[in-house]
This record gives structure tokens, sequence and C-alpha cells, in this order.
């Protein structure tokens, strides 16, 4: 059976969530694309020897269909060398979006992602009945029937704002509170951010009683959130989030890189640490920046 850092995992996407940026001056026209990598490693290990690590790579185009006062339009889909029969099985792309100057993604596409959904159940000999459930073969998965789902998607590829300035307070919904960016460095070629979190324990807590609730399920020992936050509740957490963000001379964040530092100790005495660095890259496959 999976590790809890394994479902973890799959259930957060390494905290990829950031306070809303006040509204960007740097520019983006319809018609650019860019293609984002997001890379994942992980390393875990306990006081007594266990020890494991991974590593995971996605990619998704972004597309600006049009930008307006009310914010940006983008479409995102799969890489274009990406096979007919994985294309089928990830019904939620491609999604389009309106990203405003202040809120939360927006979909704009969802009839047609409902449509998709529709087909991609009956091709698998499913139900709506299978749908919000957590099936084991190689690894852990969820069959998703929302359309919102690919927000949950899109946000995974989210670099965080543009436009970025020394000072300017950061937020995740992981940490105990905002922090002030600093400047790191500054050039021609662009400049180089960063921050510093302490991670919230209560937040971190709640995903591993939801990582204990997919994993209840997956074994055929079902609980409740509840009852699994309450488990976890005299486990003493800690840890930091440090990150990242590389622009380009326009001002587009171009990189950023995370890294979670874990610590837990449990009722009976055991440490478990773990690291997560996750990179994700924006690079230009059209448009004025593209080279």
């Amino acid at each position: 059976m999976m590790s809890f850092w394994a479902i973890a995992a799959l259930l957060l996407a390494g905290f990829a969530a950031h306070a809303a940026p006040p509204q960007s001056r740097v520019q983006y026209h319809a018609g650019d694309i860019f293609e984002i990598t997001r890379d994942v490693e992980s390393s875990e290990k306990t006081s007594n020897g266990s020890s494991g690590s991974s590593t995971d790579r996605d990619t998704v185009t972004e597309r600006v269909v049009g930008a307006s006062p009310a914010g940006l339009e983008l479409e995102y889909d799969l890489p274009k060398e990406i096979r007919a029969d994985q294309r089928a099985q990830q019904w939620q792309l491609p999604a389009r979006a309106l990203k405003p100057a202040q809120g939360p993604l927006q979909l704009l596409n969802r009839a047609e992602l409902e449509a998709r959904a529709a087909t991609w159940l009956k091709v698998a000999g499913l139900t709506n009945a299978a749908c919000g459930h957590w099936f084991f073969t190689w690894t852990a998965f969820r069959i998703e029937c929302d359309p919102q789902s690919a927000i949950e998607i899109i946000k995974g590829f989210d670099l965080g704002p543009d436009d970025l300035r020394e000072g300017i307070s950061y937020r995740d919904p992981e940490a105990l509170g905002p922090a002030p960016l600093k400047l790191k460095t500054a050039s021609p070629e662009g400049s180089v951010f960063y921050v510093e979190l302490a991670v919230d324990p209560e937040a971190v807590r709640r995903d591993r009683a939801q990582a204990d609730v997919v994993t209840a399920e997956i074994m055929g020992k079902p609980t409740t959130l509840e009852a699994a936050f309450q488990a976890r509740a005299a486990e003493k957490i800690s840890g930091s989030i440090d990150m990242t963000f590389v622009t380009d001379p326009a001002g587009h964040v171009r990189r950023r890189t995370k890294v979670i530092k874990l610590h837990v100790e449990g009722v009976d005495g055991r440490l478990e640490t773990r690291t997560v660095t996750e990179t994700l890259e924006r690079t230009p496959l059209s448009g004025p920046r593209a080279s």
C-alpha cells in the first residue's frame, strides 16, 4: 500500500496556491503560447530507519486567448506530442479559464467539460456512482467527474503573480501567515525574489488526515475526516516553505522553485521528515518573448 506521503502528493500537488496579487502591469497578448513544466522531487525518512524518494514531471501548454480589463482568458492543454490514448484519459483538458486581476480562476467551458466527462465514463464502463471514489492499481487514483476539477489542475501550474516587487506581502494557505518578498538580485535579464514562510501545523494535519481517509477507502475500511483529524491531533508538526521567483526582462515569472520541509513527531515518538522541491518553469513557444 502507498505511504502517507505518496497519497499526500496526489492530493496536494505540492501546496500550489498563493494570494491574489495587485493588478499586474505586465502585458500579455492574444496568441502568446507558453509551455509550463512542473517537476517535483520528494524524499522522506523516519527515525525507525525507513526512507523513500520520488520524482515526477508534468507539462501543459498555456495559450492567451484574450486580454481585457476583466483579466486574462487562458486555455490550458496537453502538449501536442501526447498520444491520443493518453489525451483521452485526461478529459479535463483542454480547459479555458478567466484569470482576473483579483479573485479566483473562473472556468469558461464547463458545458464542454461536462460532455467530455460523460463520454469518458461511458468509455470506461463506469456510472456516476463511481464519481469521487478512490481506487488503487499501480497507484492511487480518484474517479473525477466534476468539471471544476480542471481549475485544480490549472492551479498546479500557476507560477504566481507577475509584476513582483520587493516588500509585496505573499501568502500561502499552508503557512502560518504572509511574509514580504525580498529582492535577491536584479539585472536587465530579470530579477530574483524570495520569501520564507513557516508552515501552519493545523493545515498540514488536515492534509495528513485527508490522506488517511483516502488510504482507508482504498483498503476497504472507510473513516471520516473528523475521526482521521482527531487521530492526528497530538502530532507535533513544524516546517518551512521557501520560495524563489525568477522573472524575465518584461517582469513575467519564468521559474518558481518551492522547497517545503516538514518535521512530524508522532504520539509514539517516531520522527518523520520530508523535503519536497517543486519547480515550475514557463517557456514561451510563440509571441514576442519566444526565441
